[in-house]
C-alpha cells in the first residue's frame, strides 16, 4: 500500500517585516500528513485565512485562544489583515483579540494591512485602536528630533497632484506649494531604502545653492515618511526637451552652465558628493527658467563605499557610467559622463 500524500495548504501571506519575504504573493506553505489531526489552535489560523466564519466561532467557542500565536508569533488577526478579510477582522476583535500583536519581525496587523493595501482592515483596526507602525527613524526623546522635522498635519494634500517621475507630489505646507517626496509603506520593512533615506537627508542638509534644489525639511517620526523640498512649477528638463526638441546653441549653452554649476558645487563640497543619477528627469525649472539639480536618492558622499553596486532599478541605464554599475572604486567623472550625455540630448548629436 503506497503511503498517503502530504496534504498541503497556503497559510497567509507572509509578515510585512519578514526580511525573506520576495514580494507581495509571497505565501507560507504548511504541510500535514493526511489523516493525523491538526492542532485546533493551528487550524485557527487555516480558517482565519480561508474566511471560514462558522469555523472560526466554532474553534473559540471550543476554547481555543484567540490570540494563538505560531512560530513566527503570528496571530489570526496578523493572517486576516494580511488578507483583507474585514469581516473576519471583525469577529476576531470582538473575541477580543489583540489589536497590536507583534511577529517574530515586530510587524502588527494595521502595519500588515497597510503594506497589502487593505484599506478596510486598516480603517477597522484603527476604530479599535490599532497604533500606526513607527516610523524607522523615530527617536524616543523630543530633544532628538531634528530640527528640519515638519509636522505632517502641516501639509495639506487635497489638491496634489503628481510631479516629476510620480515620485513627488505637490502639497501645501504653511501656505506655500512644496514638492513632496512620500516613501512606501514597503520602506519600513526594507533596511537598505531606511539607510538611502537617512544618506538622502544627511546630503541634503549639506546643500544650499541656486543651481540645485532647495530642502526645506522632512517627516521622520511617523509613517509614511516624507522630504519636502521648493516646488518648481515649470516641470523637469526632460518633459521640456520632449516639447522643444533640439536646443538652440544659447540655450543649450545657458542650460548646459546652470547644470555644471550646481554639480560643480556638489563636488567642490568636502566631502565630494556625487550624485550618480545625473538625468533630464532630475533637473528641474524654476520661474525663471533657470535649471536645478534634484533628487538625491541615489546620491553618496565621495568616503563612502557602497556595500552593493547600482542597479538600473535604482537609476535610469541610460546616463549612467559604466563602472557606477560595477562594485568598484569611482569618483566624480562618473557624473561628467552623464553631463556629458545630457549636452548631447541638447543638440541631439
Amino acid at each position: 500500500m503506497e503511503p498517503s500524500a502530504p496534504v498541503r495548504f497556503i497559510l497567509g501571506k507572509q509578515s510585512s517585516l519578514a526580511p525573506e519575504r520576495h514580494g507581495e504573493d509571497l505565501e507560507r506553505e504548511i504541510s500535514v500528513e493526511e489523516g493525523i489531526e491538526i492542532d485546533p489552535r493551528v487550524k485557527l489560523l487555516y480558517l482565519a485565512n480561508e474566511g471560514d466564519l462558522e469555523g472560526v466561532e466554532e474553534l473559540l467557542d471550543s476554547g481555543v485562544d484567540v490570540n494563538f500565536k505560531d512560530i513566527d508569533d503570528r496571530t489570526a488577526l496578523h493572517i486576516t489583515a494580511c488578507q483583507g478579510l474585514t469581516d473576519m477582522a471583525a469577529l476576531l476583535l470582538k473575541r477580543r483579540a489583540d489589536v497590536n500583536p507583534k511577529d517574530r519581525w515586530g510587524s502588527t496587523p494595521l502595519a500588515d494591512a497597510i503594506y497589502y493595501k487593505k484599506h478596510g482592515v486598516i480603517k477597522l483596526l484603527e476604530e479599535h485602536g490599532a497604533k500606526p507602525p513607527v516610523a524607522p527613524m523615530h527617536v524616543k526623546h523630543a530633544r532628538e528630533i531634528p530640527e528640519y522635522e515638519i509636522n505632517p498635519n502641516e501639509l495639506d494634500f487635497a489638491n496634489s497632484v503628481n510631479l516629476y517621475k510620480g515620485t513627488f507630489r505637490v502639497a501645501l505646507w504653511r501656505g506655500t506649494k512644496v514638492a513632496v517626496k512620500r516613501l512606501g509603506d514597503e520602506v519600513l520593512a526594507d533596511e537598505e531604502k531606511v539607510r538611502a533615506f537617512r544618506d538622502e537627508l544627511a546630503l541634503l542638509q549639506k546643500i544650499r545653492h541656486p543651481n540645485v534644489v532647495q530642502f526645506l525639511g522632512a517627516v521622520t517620526q511617523s509613517s509614511p515618511m516624507m522630504i519636502v523640498t521648493e516646488y518648481l512649477p515649470k516641470g523637469d528638463l526632460c518633459e521640456y526637451l520632449s516639447t522643444k526638441g533640439p536646443l538652440k546653441p544659447a540655450a543649450a549653452v545657458k542650460f548646459a552652465l546652470d547644470i555644471a554649476r550646481g554639480m560643480n558645487y556638489l563636488h567642490e563640497n568636502r566631502p565630494a558628493i556625487i550624485h550618480r543619477d545625473l538625468e533630464p528627469s532630475n533637473i528641474l525649472r524654476d520661474d525663471s527658467g533657470h535649471l536645478k539639480v534634484a533628487d538625491f536618492g541615489v546620491s553618496k558622499l565621495l568616503t563612502v563605499k557602497e556595500d552593493r553596486p547600482l542597479t538600473c532599478r535604482d537609476a535610469s541605464c541610460r546616463y549612467v557610467a559604466p563602472e557606477v554599475f560595477k562594485d568598484g572604486e569611482y569618483d566624480t567623472k562618473v557624473d561628467v559622463f552623464s553631463f556629458a550625455l545630457i549636452l548631447q540630448e541638447f543638440l541631439k548629436l
